[in-house]
């Protein structure tokens, strides 16, 4: 395949990646902030809020798990940028008429859809970066864009308090369309270029599956994230309850919590990158990002009797250090040659979401016979094990020409 022209880190590609995945981000988390206040103007009330609630998250969890999978194969047969914009005017389209809903089965199939929008920007935008820059940058290209669009979720906070909830689609959907403005000028990848002029297989799904090197390599691609949606999903998410079992002192609100985390991801995930680069290794920095996680898991659980600020500044700590969220996208799209890395790297991090409702499955079985606390505890032990083990086995990807092609 021919030489690929290099850009720069602060170049339009990376700064449409980084956008894009702030919208993302934004409207991924958006109804985890109104969802309750949306219901209860719906007319929805009492502990039923709770069961609407859960049924339009796992809409919109199947939506983008099914959209991972077609977004992924679309990159790698007609394009990273046809698939940046693609995803992002889906998203858009679907969050402003998610401010229109009048009943809980419209809000239902609105979030499906926009899942499935949601669901190809990060990995489009990764595949894209990755190959745009040379090796030696793009570490720190894919944590900027992930860095930077992880704070969409504390701008979602914020506005959250302050406007209507559908005042809020309405923004989302809006920012999407205006970041649309952006795609003039953008580079599609060299690589993807050449390689679309071959006559190779593309995008195929299945060809994680018909080599026993490719599924190993695609599956600790997948495991080496799972503390991410942990630490997100229960323990952040649940930090109030968490806090009511502790006896912490003080209210603690899951959503300020949420928002702090995610805070600290973004800035874990700039910190992880710069330490990379350093390094020159995807898996020595990420070893040393586990470190961090398995001390704020410690000091977590050993929050008995302490105050509300303490939970919150653990909360950070756990965002910070599962911060790697960029670099295990990044490890994804390194991982395979150009006709199957964009559905590589969209689908991997969207197998990790799903992978969330298996975790919360084994956190509640394990509620049958321990405590809510201990059950949380054995259910992180057995999460951080595998991933730990997970990355003992994955390759190193920080020096690999990314111009090859899987066959």
């Amino acid at each position: 395949m021919n030489e690929q022209k290099h850009v720069g880190i602060l170049s339009l590609p990376v700064l449409v990646g980084a956008l894009g995945y702030f919208v993302d981000i934004y409207d991924l988390l958006l109804f985890t902030l109104v969802g309750e206040k949306s219901l209860t103007d719906l007319g929805v009330t009492g502990d039923v809020i709770n069961h609407y609630k859960l049924s339009i998250l796992n809409y919109q969890m199947l939506g983008l798990m099914l959209g991972g999978i077609l977004w992924g194969v679309l990159g790698d047969r007609i394009g990273r940028m046809k698939v940046l914009f693609g995803s992002i005017l889906i998203y858009s389209i679907g969050n402003i008429a998610n401010g229109f809903v009048d009943t809980v089965e419209q809000y239902n199939w609105l979030r499906f859809f926009t899942g499935i929008g949601l669901a190809g920007e990060l990995g489009a935008g990764i595949t894209l970066v990755s190959e745009l820059l040379s090796k030696e940058k793009r570490g720190i290209g894919t944590s900027l864009v992930a860095g930077v669009g992880l704070t969409g979720c504390v701008v979602a906070y914020f506005i959250s308090k302050e406007l209507d909830w559908r005042t809020c689609y309405f923004l989302g959907g809006g920012l999407g369309l205006l970041l649309l403005m952006l795609r003039v000028g953008v580079l599609e990848s060299g690589m993807f270029h050449t390689m679309k002029e071959l006559d190779v297989q593309k995008g195929n799904f299945l060809m994680f599956f018909n080599s026993a090197y490719r599924f190993k390599k695609y599956l600790l691609c997948i495991l080496i994230g799972l503390p991410t949606w942990y630490v997100i999903g229960i323990l952040v998410n649940l930090s109030n309850k968490f806090a009511a079992n502790m006896g912490v002192l003080g209210k603690v609100q899951s959503d300020k919590a949420i928002m702090l985390a995610y805070a600290a991801i973004a800035i874990g995930d700039i910190s992880i990158g710069l330490l990379s680069q350093y390094l020159k290794s995807r898996k020595k920095s990420l070893y040393i990002f586990y470190g961090f996680s398995v001390l704020s898991f410690i000091a977590y659980f050993n929050l008995d009797g302490s105050s509300s600020q303490s939970m919150y500044l653990v909360c950070a700590a756990l965002g910070f250090s599962t911060g790697f969220w960029a670099i295990f996208v990044t490890i994804a799209a390194e991982s395979f040659g150009t006709n199957l890395r964009a559905t590589a790297a969209t689908t991997v991090p969207n197998m990790v979401r799903g992978a969330l409702p298996l975790i919360t499955i084994l956190f509640t079985y394990l509620q049958g016979s321990y405590s809510f606390l201990h059950a949380a505890m054995i259910t992180g032990v057995i999460v951080f094990i595998i991933s730990i083990t997970a990355a003992l086995n994955i390759e190193e990807t920080f020096h690999k020409d990314l111009n090859y092609l899987e066959h």
